[in-house]
């Protein structure tokens, strides 16, 4: 028997909450290992730049994996994406763990990333297309929580590994990963395609039976028949006007399919070149060569770190539908801005073993909480990973390959951060942060002038705030909505 209501959404709820947990262990797992003694004595102690490559080479992988997924995703579903990358990801973690030369440890990353590329892309989309409009900024905020769980819980694996010489001490956490691979498999089986993306295939009586099962005892029928109607309509416009294509990414048509795409691939560039990621990925690092700390400390001082990014997660809960996303990244990248040129200075001052290097190695120390707890209140609740913002801002149609092309581009910038990060640290010190600085400080004005709020909409509703300049198209694609709208309002009324 298919699962219908609350059943419904929670299995596909928790099938996107493992996704974004597999993401968040993946990225924290090696900055956890790369100093430990047993991986250095596995992988004969290797120097900066092959650190940044090892652990950096998963993001090519999942760029190559984001871009398969844009060429096959859309084609074959939601779901058998999502089966395609678990799949490869548990082949990749095997791999891993059982290295013992640094080739075969590269390729198992190579493998784990394509894998982790084609997750990346699928289930932010999959949640957004399954999650009511009221409240789905609530909904990925909770799976932000769980990526930040999912961080958090492999640096405290990897600190409680620290202390111990065999190998087993690095090859434990790396195959621990599959603890969220097989159940992810198995509620596949359990949960349905994405009702946008049947009506998008032409399955339209599959995508009301999704529809009147996933809104079971929520919303009387005709509310949900003229939701379908709606998300049919969409689709029959966006079809009429060309969106679709790969051409279409590029084409500025009559709901701005390129400006949207543009917007959406931005986005998420900002967040990566903003420098999270090397503190995620090297926040011990940067406790010892920056800060100063001990290497016992600086692991014990990254911990901390993740569980308050961790913790920080939650704040968002209460903000994203209520104020919007706008005003969320506005504010907080203003915050990450101002905590680098901080940072500048009091790096500046340790590095050089002022008379205060002591008293500014602590503050130091503080400045990356703050920077992490404003990135996940606005970044990342907005955009890292779950694509909130990106996903509600593309066409139903070129959704998937949209999303995909700015994984892509996020995994990029992503390799090129964490590739530079070690070498730059080692060269020019303090100066690394001038350029999270500035670049944090471009994307403010940017975002301001460029970027549109979405909070409230249904997914069909952002085609029709950017088809507003052509009359035609936007009263076709307002036709159905009083019928929604006055749908909504009985259901309102019979509750």
């Amino acid at each position: 028997m298919k699962l219908q209501g609350n059943n419904l959404f929670a299995a596909v709820t928790a099938l996107t909450a493992l996704g974004f947990m597999q993401i968040g262990y993946d990225n924290g797992l090696m900055g956890g290992l790369v100093n430990q003694s047993a991986f250095n004595k596995t992988f004969d102690s290797p120097n900066s730049t092959m650190v940044g490559l090892i652990v950096s080479i998963m993001e090519v992988g999942a760029f190559f994996g984001s871009i398969c997924t844009a060429f096959i995703g859309e084609n074959i579903g939601r779901k058998k994406s999502i089966a395609i990358g678990v799949v490869t990801l548990i082949v990749g973690s095997v791999l891993q763990a059982t290295a013992y030369h640094r080739a075969h440890l590269i390729v198992g990353r190579i493998v784990s990333g394509i894998g982790l590329g084609m997750v990346n892309s699928t289930v932010p989309v999959m949640q957004a297309e399954f999650a009511p409009k009221a409240s789905r900024g609530l909904f990925v905020c909770m799976q932000l929580s769980t990526l930040n769980f999912g961080i958090l819980l492999v640096y405290w694996i990897d600190y409680g590994f620290s202390a111990q010489t065999a190998s087993y001490s690095w090859r434990v956490p790396v195959i621990l990963q599959c603890a969220f691979l097989f159940p992810m498999l198995v509620l596949l089986l359990l949960v349905d395609e994405t009702p946008r993306w049947l009506a998008a295939h032409d399955y339209h009586d599959e995508a009301l039976d999704v529809l009147r099962r996933l809104n079971h005892g929520k919303m009387p029928d005709s509310d949900i028949l003229a939701l379908h109607e709606d998300i049919v309509r969409t689709v029959a416009v966006e079809k009429a006007i060309g969106a679709g294509s790969w051409k279409d990414l590029l084409k500025n048509d009559k709901i701005q399919s390129q400006r949207r795409f543009f917007i959406a691939c931005a986005i998420q560039i900002f967040q990566q070149l903003g420098g999270i990621n090397a503190i995620i990925y090297y926040s011990g690092t940067l406790f010892e060569k920056s800060v100063g700390f001990s290497a016992h400390m600086s692991s014990l001082m990254s911990g901390f770190l993740q569980t308050w990014f961790f913790v920080a997660s939650f704040i968002p809960w209460f903000l994203i539908d209520r104020i919007g996303r706008r005003p969320l990244l506005l504010s907080m990248v203003s915050v990450m801005a101002a905590v680098m040129v901080v940072q500048t200075a009091l790096i500046y001052q340790v590095q050089n073993s002022t008379a205060i290097a002591h008293q500014c190695g602590i503050a130091a120390a503080a400045m990356l909480f703050i920077f992490q707890g404003a990135f996940t209140i606005g970044f990342q609740a907005t955009v890292w990973f779950f694509k909130v913002y990106p996903s509600e801002i593309l066409p139903l149609r070129l959704r998937q390959r949209g999303s995909s092309i700015s994984t892509a581009a996020n995994w990029i910038c992503n390799y090129l951060i964490v590739q530079i990060t070690p070498p730059a640290i080692s060269n020019i010190g303090w100066k690394t942060y001038i350029i999270f600085a500035v670049l944090n400080t471009l994307w403010v004005p940017i975002i301001y002038l460029f970027f549109p709020e979405t909070k409230g909409l249904q997914l069909e509703d952002v085609d029709r705030l950017f088809a507003g300049d052509d009359e035609h198209v936007a009263a076709e694609l307002f036709a159905a909505k009083p019928a929604v709208e006055y749908a909504e309002m009985a259901g309102k009324e019979a509750a």
